[in-house]
């Protein structure tokens, strides 16, 4: 059972025959052993949570029940009866659906013809668009059948994952990480369904860093650590603090902050106002912030609400060559007109919020995706690239961010997601930056991982680094924020100090109330331009 003592529960359904049990499950992998001898049951009815930090072996052992990863040892049980579920399709004819913590979606096709993918029946398109739009209605999920995936958002592609697994009515439905980018009004109608699926004896599967969330939801949770099973708990009866100690094995430090007082602003936005490019995108109007040297600015709200459009103008992907130059200021330099490596070249640094495809491509080495950002760092001399110098900063960035994988050959879409987020967020800050600009910094990072991540940010800003944080998790923002402004619909509220505002607040201008009207400009601090 480990080392820690663990509470005995009786789920509903714990005396009906398991719809699943797991006995002995092993998986090798070249560099870990993901799950070593697990052995898990749910009953029908059951919502039923895995804890754990990342790499833990939570992600692995789901994709073995849906059948995407064959297990090397032990045996599953469907109602009783023994099974290989060699495919996902074979999970789906049992009547298991599982949505995912990284999307399985196809770029160049539409949310319809995605969904239309996982149906193992014939569909008509049309009709299928009518269930999807009925069905997300329902749910409060709001997914257009007609959209293409590659102009969705990390939320809306969320959400067709969402709808996608609902829409085959699952008899066990496995969810890793599903609220990661949904709103709190969202997170509490996706409940309500979940629970009168269960209440229709459907078994749940639930995999979550949220631990209010697993608290409200689930009557049971099994725990995992380093690929094993360390013992079941009921949620309901632990604390945030004995939770997340039962999930790292020690307690967590509370976030240290260093004294200090902001600077000069050093990135400046100026009345910005971008066309999206993407026709369901959102265009940003008259966006106007400043953040300050040593000052961490958050901006919250929705996903879908100008976010991507705000970050890619940020970044250099977007550039308008009609634009003022200085509609986007970095350390005293106009660089609204710059590209993405002239704007890394003033000290600006960037951890976009898509891990997998953005922030770090899949089939290259951690070594490689160093190289592609932090090549300024001594790696390139007259135009060749020293491959010591390269795997020396990745192996630095490993030890320093405690990044767990098989070293710096190691392929990124071999790591967690947690163990990913901590390498690129490490890639940045390795750099030394004036201006570093983050998108959900902890979106589906275990409590540890993302404890340590919000530290580094602190630690970053006490030495003097003007911090941007755009994420959709106020609890995250209210933690290590100074101050704090929505976006909605394109527009920015005014900005609040952290400590004279509140959830409530927040709220109303996330729907675009701001102050009682729509789209009042936020205050800028003077900067040097």
């Amino acid at each position: 059972m480990g080392d820690a003592t663990f509470t005995s529960t009786s789920p509903p359904g714990a005396n009906a025959a398991p719809r699943l049990a797991l006995a002995g499950i092993s998986k090798q992998y070249p560099a870990v052993k993901a799950n070593d001898d697990v052995t898990l049951a749910v009953a029908p009815g059951e919502i039923h949570a895995v804890l754990g930090e990342n790499g833990a072996g939570k992600s692995t052992l789901m994709k073995i029940i849906y059948g995407a990863v064959r297990p090397d040892e032990g045996e599953i049980r469907w109602e009783g009866e023994l099974v290989e579920i060699g495919s996902p399709a074979a999970a789906r004819k049992l009547g298991i659906g599982m949505v995912f913590q990284h999307f399985s979606l196809f770029e160049t096709l539409t949310v319809g013809e995605n969904i239309a993918l996982a149906l193992d029946e014939k569909f008509d398109l049309k009709a299928l668009a009518r269930r999807i739009r009925e069905v997300s209605a329902d749910y409060g999920l709001d997914v257009d059948p007609q959209r293409h995936v590659h102009s969705l958002t990390v939320g809306e592609r969320q959400r067709v994952e969402i709808v996608r697994c609902l829409l085959q009515n699952p008899r066990l439905l496995i969810m890793d990480e599903p609220t990661s980018v949904l709103t709190p009004q969202a997170v509490k109608k996706l409940f309500t369904v979940l629970r009168r699926l269960a209440s229709e004896g459907c078994s749940i599967l639930y995999i979550s860093h949220k631990l209010d969330e697993i608290q409200a939801l689930c009557e049971s949770a099994t725990v995992m650590r380093g690929g094993r099973v360390t013992g079941r708990v009921d949620p309901r009866k632990e604390t945030h603090a004995s939770l997340a100690q039962l999930m790292v094995g020690h307690s967590l430090p509370d976030y240290a902050r260093r004294a200090h007082t902001p600077g000069d602003a050093r990135l400046g936005v100026f009345n910005l106002s971008v066309a999206s490019p993407d026709p369901f995108g959102t265009s940003l109007d008259n966006v106007s912030f400043s953040v300050r040297a040593g000052e961490i600015f958050g901006i919250a709200g929705v996903s879908g609400n100008g976010q991507a459009e705000l970050l890619a103008s940020l970044s250099g992907e977007i550039r308008d060559r009609h634009a003022a130059p200085d509609a986007v200021v970095i350390c005293g330099k106009p660089a609204a007109r710059l590209s993405a490596g002239a704007r890394r070249a003033l000290g600006f640094a960037f951890v976009p919020e898509e891990r997998l495809g953005r922030g770090a491509v899949p089939a290259m080495s951690l070594a490689d995706n160093g190289l592609l950002t932090a090549h300024r760092e001594n790696m390139v001399r007259g135009g060749w690239i020293s491959a010591k110098a390269v795997r020396a900063f990745a192996e630095r960035c490993i030890q320093s961010f405690d990044v767990r994988c098989g070293g710096s050959g190691a392929l990124a879409q071999s790591l967690s997601g947690g163990n990913l987020q901590k390498f690129i967020v490490g890639r940045e800050i390795l750099q030394e930056p004036k201006v570093l600009v983050v998108a959900q910094p902890t979106w589906g990072v275990d409590v540890g991982a993302a404890g340590f991540i919000r530290q580094q940010l602190l630690d970053l800003a006490a030495r003097g680094v003007a911090i941007l944080v755009i994420s959709e998790e106020l609890e995250e923002l209210f933690d290590i924020c100074d101050r704090i402004a929505v976006l909605a619909r394109g527009k920015l509220s005014p900005v609040r100090a952290t400590g004279e505002t509140n959830a409530e607040e927040i709220g109303l201008f996330m729907a675009g109330l701001f102050d009682g009207r729509r789209g009042e400009p936020a205050a800028v601090d003077s900067i040097d331009k």
